[in-house]
């Protein structure tokens, strides 16, 4: 769908009424229970702790977290820094998980929540788990990060979540301590993950490789999975002041994989969940994902401005999946990897979910900040 410039003023409007349910509805599905996982981790729990520690100690409350903090960083509004602080403290209370890729999630916020307090409880979290990553974190060949998860091993495989959901924090948490080791730890994950991940034909990003039979599964190119990218390099760009031959390098994969987002956009504004194929659904994450990520990216210079247009063409369509109690539609649940076939993906169920929730939150305000730049 396309937005006129004469539509402006009252699609802001809509903007800021839409975000502010989400916000509000957000606070509440940080702490709702996925039955699916904590059924699952009933039997797949695999390092035999507390699942309770588990319950809001995961990837979509690391990513709902995430989207808070730019909220406070945005509008410098205590509330959302009190939203923060307190789920740390309660998840204090009630003891950490144990440590793999998906439970350090929630560890990126938490350094960025260090650098802005200087509270050492916050400090002293962080290094232990980023010192658990470098040391003990199982690693693939090449010293790729496994992507060990709550219930899986996954055994030497390389996955496209994992610079977004642990390599980040490792990057953040260096940067404000001032360890070297573990920045450049987090570039050589960025330099490996793109070597073994991205489709040299069309510049999007596979969801996962094994070294065991060294191939990427089905070869899906993922909505979800790719939007962590195209939010990850702004980001990691943002924190790290990278050498010029690695800073250009990571940027010219964005632009890659922007150019063919575009090329695949739907003509409402969406993605589906399989970039290249029509006939799946389309899905409201990664769309957030991708208006974010390429918003950002054109704020900090590194994609051309061009390509504001093609996130700000999915925005009116966003604002469809936003129900009057401010909950995000069109969400497809967590995604194991599709090891057999592509029509795993197709069958991933549409569900309510904290991480779909953040995505807006991030791609919203993220809108008003352009719209207030023109």
């Amino acid at each position: 769908m396309q937005i006129r410039k004469d539509e402006f003023k009252s699609l802001d409007e809509l903007i800021q009424q839409k975000l502010a349910l989400v916000i509000d509805k957000s606070k509440v599905t940080l702490y709702e229970d996925d039955e699916i996982f904590i059924s699952n981790m009933q039997n797949n729990n695999l390092a035999g702790d507390d699942i309770n520690r588990y319950r809001y100690w995961e990837w979509p409350q690391g990513v709902s977290l995430f989207g808070f903090w730019k909220l406070f960083e945005f509008t410098k509004d205590k509330r959302f820094l009190d939203i923060i602080t307190q789920f740390y403290e309660q998840q204090f209370r009630i003891g950490l998980p144990s440590k793999n890729i998906n439970t350090t999630a929630p560890m990126l916020t938490m350094a960025c929540l260090y650098e802005y307090t200087k509270n050492n409880k916050y400090k002293e979290v962080c290094m232990e788990w980023a010192e658990w990553l470098v040391s003990n974190l199982p690693k693939t060949r090449e010293e790729g990060f496994q992507h060990l998860t709550s219930d899986t091993l996954n055994d030497n495989e390389l996955w496209v979540d994992t610079l977004f959901m642990t390599v980040l924090f490792l990057a953040k948490i260096g940067m404000v301590i001032g360890c070297t080791e573990w920045v450049e730890e987090a570039k050589y994950q960025f330099l490996l993950h793109s070597k073994y991940l991205t489709d040299r034909k069309s510049g999007l990003w596979y969801h996962g490789w094994t070294f065991n039979g060294d191939h990427n599964f089905t070869e899906v190119l993922w909505g979800r999975g790719n939007c962590w990218i195209t939010i990850a390099i702004p980001e990691f760009l943002s924190m790290v002041n990278c050498e010029p031959g690695i800073r250009k390098y990571l940027i010219q994969l964005l632009n890659r994989q922007v150019k063919a987002l575009e090329k695949h956009q739907h003509s409402e504004g969406m993605w589906h969940t399989i970039i290249n194929d029509p006939t799946s659904y389309l899905e409201a994450s990664a769309t957030c994902g991708f208006g974010y990520g390429i918003l950002r990216a054109v704020e900090i210079g590194i994609i051309d401005s061009r390509f504001k247009k093609c996130a700000m063409n999915a925005v009116t369509a966003i604002l469809h999946c936003i129900d009057e109690n401010g909950y995000v539609d069109k969400v497809s649940y967590g995604t194991s990897m599709g090891r057999d076939s592509v029509q795993h993906y197709k069958e991933i169920e549409i569900r309510k979910m904290p991480y779909g929730q953040a995505m807006a939150m991030l791609f919203l305000q993220e809108v008003i900040k352009a719209n207030a730049k023109d």
